[in-house]
């Protein structure tokens, strides 16, 4: 025999399912502060030179051309693991030099390859940008941006 929905019972079950549903809410918004506050930040400390190298990076608009953990453009090269590629993450003096020597190279003057322009740079600003994306490389993106695996 069907039971007949009463105000009171509609009432309930609204009121029982929208705490329910806060519950959940809250246990999911604590379970993910936890796990990024604990697993998806990046090894290195976040330091003064590093913030510096950010503001280079805004400034010169790279992202315009390159991305960076797959957020950006599409027409340079991806340069979050970039010193991983370099095989320079773990030094910052080799990362500088070589970043420097990379800039320095550009525009390379080849016909009809991407250019990119020579932002002139001071040795500051390099070392500043070197951090940053020694920063960037050390950073847990949980397998992000996907590469092609074959």
């Amino acid at each position: 025999m069907a039971e007949i929905l009463t105000k009171s019972r509609a009432r309930n079950i609204f009121y029982g399912g929208s705490i329910f549903f806060v519950i959940i809410f809250i246990v999911l918004t604590v379970h993910s502060h936890f796990y990024v506050v604990n697993t998806s930040t990046s090894t290195m400390p976040l330091t003064e030179e590093v913030v510096m190298g950010k503001r280079v990076w805004e400034h010169n608009s790279c992202i315009n051309c390159h991305t960076l953990h797959g957020e950006g453009a599409y027409f340079a090269p991806e340069v979050g693991n970039v010193m991983t590629r370099w095989g320079v993450a773990d030094d910052p003096e080799d990362a500088f030099d070589t970043l420097k020597a990379w800039m320095e190279s550009q525009p390379s003057g080849i016909e009809g390859r991407r250019q990119m322009p020579n932002f002139k740079l001071t040795d500051e600003e390099i070392r500043a940008l070197a951090e940053f994306l020694r920063w960037a490389d050390h950073t847990d993106t949980q397998g992000w941006p996907p590469t092609d695996a074959g």
